[in-house]
């Protein structure tokens, strides 16, 4: 089982200063190939969703294409296993490290990866919210999860990400907030009132962030509840997810959303959609996310309530 070499250990306010070094030493030498993209607000659902259509892909498609070539012919492509050590941050925790995002959309991207190669359908661990709350201490940000490639993961090797907010100038620290905050709770579990996805969210408190570990646990605890509110429940003695799922988290609150297919009409989604951030890979593709309408683009990839009309009027289900 392959592992990233143990580095210095990452303290959490060191974070921001150190993704800035390693960030501008990367991009010199050419290890950190940032997309770029440019971004329009379309207003759909009451949220003022992100569109960011690609300049060009092929440096992230070439990449693909050689891990895939590697993949057959039998070699190691595991891009975690180890770390590419240009884009190493260090060690958050003794089972997780940060490590930069090779191929950015959104400024400084940080992944945070379990060191031994664990499934990324596997189900989050009270390590795994440790090394996240951890993160979190030191970016006020947007973590969030993609369980499995139907909910958007790229790798097999288990990595959560968490990128700082806003993730747009002048825009709010997360699109989907907007909705959120309307949540009807009950027994600190709740949904947005008109979201036409299924889903779950319960509130965080922020005195979480002075102790990771007490935090980890507490946050444990309610990660399970929102898997069983939304219809995927841990089974007892499976390390397994019941089914595909993306999860988002602040220092505020925790949302988990089910999948039940990556793309819609090629339009691919995954837990930064839900956030409100969707990535068009060309004009055409832009297009078609104005037209279908985010919201329901969201509906259509997870498991559809009451889809929204692009073009209607303006109320909680339909363009604003």
């Amino acid at each position: 089982m392959s592992a990233t070499p143990r580095t210095t250990t990452l303290r959490p306010a060191d974070i921001p200063a150190r993704a800035a070094d390693v960030s501008t030493q990367a991009l010199a030498s050419g290890a950190l190939e940032p997309l770029p993209t440019r971004v329009e607000i379309v207003e759909h659902g009451g949220v003022r969703f992100q569109l960011r259509v690609l300049d060009s892909l092929w440096r992230k498609q070439r990449a693909e294409a050689k891990q895939r070539a590697r993949a057959v012919r039998g070699e190691p492509c595991d891009p975690f296993g180890p770390c590419d050590p240009s884009l190493l941050l260090g060690d958050l925790s003794p089972s997780h490290c940060c490590v930069l995002n090779k191929f950015p959309a959104l400024g400084w991207h940080l992944l945070i990866v379990t060191r031994c190669m664990e499934a990324q359908e596997n189900l989050l661990n009270i390590a795994d919210f440790e090394a996240l709350w951890l993160g979190l201490q030191g970016v006020n940000g947007l973590a969030f999860y993609n369980g499995g490639p139907i909910a958007g993961a790229s790798q097999p090797h288990k990595h959560l990400q968490l990128i700082p907010t806003p993730m747009h100038p002048g825009e709010p620290n997360v699109p989907m907030h907007a909705r959120l905050a309307h949540a009807e709770l009950r027994g600190g579990i709740g949904r947005a009132p008109g979201l036409p996805f299924e889903h779950a969210m319960t509130p965080l408190s922020p005195e979480l962030l002075a102790d990771p570990r007490q935090a980890a646990v507490a946050s444990l605890g309610r990660y399970h509840r929102l898997l069983a509110a939304v219809g995927l429940p841990r089974h007892p003695g499976q390390p397994q997810q019941a089914g595909p799922y993306n999860l988002l988290m602040t220092r505020h609150w925790m949302m988990v959303i089910p999948r039940s297919r990556e793309d819609w009409l090629g339009c691919s989604v995954n837990a930064l959609g839900y956030a409100g951030s969707l990535l068009a890979r060309d004009e055409a593709e832009l297009e078609h996310m104005r037209r279908t309408g985010p919201m329901a683009l969201l509906a259509h990839t997870g498991i559809t309530r009451n889809v929204p009309r692009a073009g209607g009027p303006t109320d909680p289900g339909c363009v604003g």
